[in-house]
């Protein structure tokens, strides 16, 4: 297979090309830069680099052309739920815009690869009322202007598949974590916190927001093990919910991670007023893809946490466990 990876050398989009090299496909990417980050620089010479704004018609279309994808996974955008409320111009153009010039760069060089979209299950907010889980059914009702961009470049997508006819498959992913997670997301600020601590760079205090949200926790290396059989095997127009259908308050996660820090800590909370209208519980129902594909999350939560941990203790110059 020929694929192409738009948003390469992000968290998810880093994962993803560690699980595809192996197998063989001739890969190409889209990142921001022309360079690797530091931390996937051993995928030099593996994949094939191109430097580019995801919302340069111009520059997606000369991408396009050179790598002739079979598939597309597309996983370019703004990806900070938090920050979207101060970011608002940039969140909508990088996550709405940015698809819409994507799918008609693909109209006008009249290829037809399979595309993969990659959204979020943050766009469902809320479950329904008398529901525990959201499905591929549940209303969204997007909390944040990151959920409600992804919402729309989701629906997008769908209508994409209707007309002009491109071949997208939508897949929702809850909250995913693991190593090389930038500290803007919780779990990786508690891991950097913690590793700071440790090497004596900062007090053994941890500063955090609100710990009273539950969220559907799955490894990133599990998510992106869904993609290749959905581009086989899932449905045009459909859309495949993502995650391990298990929640865990944001104060229990904090609690196992400091569980397995080496020095003691104390916890501070301050307030985050930004955070107010953020979505309280968000729990996956993925029976919709584990029927299509057979996929189910594999890699322990406390394997995870203590690999985001180990990866923090890296950046910091201390020892992994």
């Amino acid at each position: 297979m020929r694929i192409l990876i738009t948003g390469i050398t992000g968290f998810v989009g880093g994962h993803l090309v560690e699980a595809l090299v192996p197998l063989g496909h001739a890969l190409f990417g889209l990142g921001r830069g022309s360079a690797w980050p530091a931390p996937l620089a051993h995928l030099g010479g593996r994949v094939e680099l191109h430097a580019g704004d995801v919302a340069d018609a111009d520059r997606v279309e000369a991408v396009l052309k050179l790598a002739r994808p079979d598939w597309l996974v597309h996983l370019a955008g703004y990806a900070n739920p938090g920050r979207s409320f101060l970011e608002q111009d940039a969140c909508w153009r990088d996550n709405l815009t940015a698809t819409r010039v994507l799918y008609d760069a693909v109209v006008r060089t009249g290829l037809r690869p399979r595309i993969l979209f990659v959204s979020t299950g943050l766009i469902y907010g809320e479950p329904d009322e008398g529901r525990a889980t959201c499905d591929e059914r549940t209303t969204i009702k997007p909390a944040t202007p990151y959920a409600a961009s992804k919402a729309a470049a989701d629906v997008l997508s769908y209508q994409y598949t209707r007309s002009p006819g491109l071949d997208i498959v939508r897949v929702r992913l809850f909250n995913q974590i693991g190593p090389r997670q930038s500290a803007d997301y919780a779990v990786a600020n508690f891991a950097r916190q913690i590793a700071a601590a440790e090497a004596g760079a900062q007090p053994p205090v941890i500063e955090t927001g609100d710990l009273s949200a539950h969220r559907d926790i799955t490894d990133v290396r599990d998510m992106v093990a869904a993609f290749p059989p959905l581009l086989e095997r899932g449905r045009a127009g459909e859309a495949y919910n993502a995650g391990r259908g298990e929640t865990y308050s944001i104060r229990d996660l904090l609690d196992k991670m400091i569980a397995l820090a080496r020095v003691k800590v104390e916890v501070r909370q301050k307030p985050e007023p930004e955070r107010k209208a953020d979505t309280a519980v968000t729990r996956a129902d993925a029976r919709k893809l584990r029927d299509t594909t057979g996929w189910v999350p594999r890699i322990p939560l406390e394997q995870t946490l203590a690999d985001t941990l180990d990866d923090w203790r890296k950046a910091t110059g201390t020892r992994p466990a």
